[in-house]
């Protein structure tokens, strides 16, 4: 059988000191690479520290077509799931530098789970699973 694991999703965004303030900055998260490209371009990578899941490159919109997708990717559905092993510290140290959530936490059969909105409007699960 194959050894695979996704590890890396593109997310469309407009700026990205804008982006890597935000996710390394409001989200915590570590950048794991951020490197000037020969066209102008940055290869920035970003990823939720200590976990092992998949990372984000955070790649500037360069056609109108891709400007468009910003916020989009998914079609207003939430399209990304932030694990974390606890909720609580870590929705209160979100809401502390200024991630807005669109609704208070809930307690479902799966977990404890709350959706926020990156600056780009794209919807995001913060979730603890449950036990």
């Amino acid at each position: 059988m194959p050894d695979q694991s996704l590890f890396l999703v593109t997310l469309v965004i407009d700026d990205y000191d804008r982006a890597r303030d935000f996710y390394c900055g409001s989200l915590g998260f570590e950048c794991r690479e951020d490197t000037l490209l020969p066209d102008g371009k940055r290869w920035v990578v970003v990823r939720p520290k200590g976990g092992d899941g998949a990372a984000l490159l955070l790649a500037k919109a360069a056609t109108e077509e891709q400007r468009a997708a910003i916020g989009n990717q998914t079609g207003g559905r939430v399209g990304f799931f932030l694990k974390t092993d606890d909720f609580s510290r870590d929705h209160a140290a979100m809401l502390a530098r200024g991630v807005r959530f669109l609704e208070a936490p809930r307690h479902e059969a799966y977990g404890t789970v709350a959706v926020f909105r990156d600056p780009y409007g794209n919807t995001w699960d913060l979730i603890e699973h449950a036990a």
